[in-house]
C-alpha cells in the first residue's frame, strides 16, 4: 500500500459557439486557442507518457458543449484554417526575428516548431477529432473522463427541478454518445453544490462529484480525514473535495509556480505589438487587432512594467518547469507522510483545476504535468496517481456525511452568480 494517493482532475469546458452564417466569428477563436494551447498539448503529453511506460492516471471532464464543438465538421475545418494561418505567421516571424530582433529568434523558432507539430498531430495522428483522442486515452486507462452539466448551468440557481434534472440527464446521454459508456463522475459547474443534488446524480447513475474544500469540511458530521478522503452522501454518491495546498501551489499566480519570472508573460501578444499592415493577412476580415497567441516575453518579475519585460527563453522555462515538478512531487511526499501518520491510513490528495490553466494561462503547464507524472512513476514509489473511480473501487471504507452547500467561486458560495446587482432579474 502506498504512503498516499494523488488525484489530478482537469475541467475542460467552453461555451458553445458555432456561427455558420458568418465566415469567421471572434468567439470561435476561444475554441481554436484552447485546441492549440491546451487540448492538443495535453493529449500529446498524456499519449507520450503512456507510450513511455510512465503510467499516468488522472480524471478529466470534457463538457458536453466542448464535445459537440470538437466533433463538429464545420469547426474542425475552420480550426484547420486557423492553425494553418497561425503557422504561416510564425514562419514569417522567424525571418523577421532573424533580420530585426535576434534576441527573439529562439522564441520565434519555438512557435514555428510547435505549430508545425500541432498541425501534423491534428491532421494525421488525431484525424481532426480530439474527442476520439480523449476516448482512446480513456480506453487505454490513462484518463477517467467525467461529465459536466449539459450547458454548464449553475445548478443550485436553476429554478425548477425539471431543468436541473435535464442538465444531468442530457449530460449523461451526451457522454454516452461520445464515449460509449456512462460517466462515473461529474464536475458540477463551478463546483456548486446544494443539498439534494445528489439525488439527481444518483438517478442518473453518477457515482461521484467534485466539491470545493469546505463542501466536506463544513459537512455533518465533521469529516474524520478532512478533505484527504472522499465522503458518501446518504444515498451513496461520493464527494471528492479540493486540497488547498496543491491548489495554491499550482493555481496562484502570486505564490504559485505560474508566476515565476522564467515563465512566459501572458499579456504581451504579437497581435497588439506588430505593425498592423504586417498582421492584416492573419487577422479577421475587419482588420481588428486581437490576441494571436505568439508571445515573446517572460514574466521577468511581478513588479516589472510590461514595456521592460525581457525576452522569453524556452530552455530556461522548460528547466524551471522540471524544477517546479520536482518540488511539487517532493511536497506531496511530505504531505502524505504527515497525513498518514496522523490518520493511520494513506491520504488522498484531490487536485482539481481548470484545464485552461495548463497551456493557455500557464504556457508551460503541460510540460509541468509531463514532468510530474514522470517523476511520480520513475523517481519514487510512495505516491500513487489515481482517478476518483479507482479510490471507490479500492474498497477503502468511506465515511457517510451530508456535505455543505458550497462552490469554488469567490467567498465560497453563490454570491458571484446571485448578488445585489442582479437579484432584480
Amino acid at each position: 500500500m502506498p504512503t498516499g494517493y494523488f488525484s489530478l482532475i482537469l475541467h475542460a469546458h467552453l461555451p458553445f459557439v458555432r456561427h455558420p452564417e458568418h465566415p469567421e466569428f471572434l468567439e470561435e477563436d476561444w475554441l481554436y486557442e484552447a485546441i492549440t494551447e491546451v487540448y492538443l498539448p495535453l493529449i500529446f503529453v498524456f499519449s507520450n507518457l503512456h507510450e513511455s511506460g510512465a503510467k499516468p492516471r488522472l480524471a478529466m471532464n470534457v463538457s458536453p458543449p466542448l464535445c459537440e464543438m470538437l466533433s463538429d465538421p464545420l469547426l474542425q475545418e475552420r480550426y484547420t484554417r486557423h492553425l494553418e494561418n497561425l503557422l504561416a505567421l510564425s514562419r514569417k516571424e522567424v525571418g523577421r526575428a532573424r533580420r530585426e530582433a535576434p534576441e527573439f529568434l529562439p522564441v520565434a523558432q519555438m512557435y514555428d516548431e510547435s505549430l508545425s507539430a500541432a498541425l501534423a498531430l491534428w491532421n494525421n495522428r488525431y484525424q481532426r477529432n480530439l474527442v476520439r483522442a480523449f476516448r482512446e486515452l480513456q480506453d487505454e486507462g490513462v484518463l477517467e473522463i467525467i461529465t459536466c452539466a449539459a450547458t454548464h448551468g449553475f445548478l443550485p440557481l436553476i429554478s425548477t427541478p425539471e431543468s436541473k434534472r435535464a442538465q444531468v440527464s442530457v449530460a449523461v446521454a451526451n457522454y454516452n454518445k461520445h464515449f460509449g459508456r456512462n460517466p462515473r463522475g461529474i464536475w458540477l459547474p463551478e463546483c456548486a453544490y446544494e443539498p439534494g443534488l445528489e439525488s439527481l446524480l444518483k438517478d442518473a447513475g453518477i457515482e461521484y462529484f467534485i466539491s470545493d474544500t469546505h463542501g466536506i469540511l463544513y459537512g455533518e458530521p465533521r469529516p474524520r480525514y478532512g478533505v484527504y478522503a472522499p465522503v458518501r452522501c446518504a444515498n451513496g454518491v461520493a464527494v471528492f473535495a479540493r486540497d488547498l495546498e496543491t491548489s495554491q501551489q499550482v493555481w496562484s499566480s502570486v505564490i504559485g509556480y505560474p508566476g515565476h519570472s522564467d515563465y512566459r508573460e501572458f499579456y504581451r501578444d504579437l497581435g497588439w505589438e506588430a505593425p498592423l499592415d504586417y498582421l492584416l493577412p492573419h487577422l479577421h476580415a475587419n482588420g481588428d487587432r486581437r490576441h494571436l497567441g505568439l508571445k515573446y516575453h517572460r514574466i521577468t518579475g511581478r513588479d516589472v512594467p510590461q514595456n521592460l519585460k525581457l525576452p522569453y527563453d524556452p530552455v530556461a522555462a522548460r528547466e524551471r518547469a522540471a524544477v517546479n515538478a520536482s518540488h511539487f512531487v517532493a511536497e506531496r511526499l511530505k504531505q502524505a507522510e504527515h497525513l498518514k501518520e496522523r490518520f493511520n491510513r494513506p491520504p488522498l490528495v484531490t487536485s482539481p483545476y481548470d484545464a485552461e490553466l495548463f497551456g493557455h494561462w500557464w504556457y508551460e503547464g503541460p510540460q509541468f504535468i509531463d514532468f510530474v507524472f514522470r517523476k511520480l512513476h520513475w523517481d519514487q514509489k510512495e505516491i500513487e496517481a489515481i482517478a476518483p473511480g479507482d479510490f471507490l473501487d479500492s474498497g477503502i471504507p468511506i465515511q457517510k456525511q451530508q456535505p455543505s452547500q458550497s462552490s469554488w467561486g469567490e467567498e465560497g458560495y453563490f454570491k458571484v452568480w446571485l448578488n445585489e446587482r442582479n437579484s432584480w432579474m
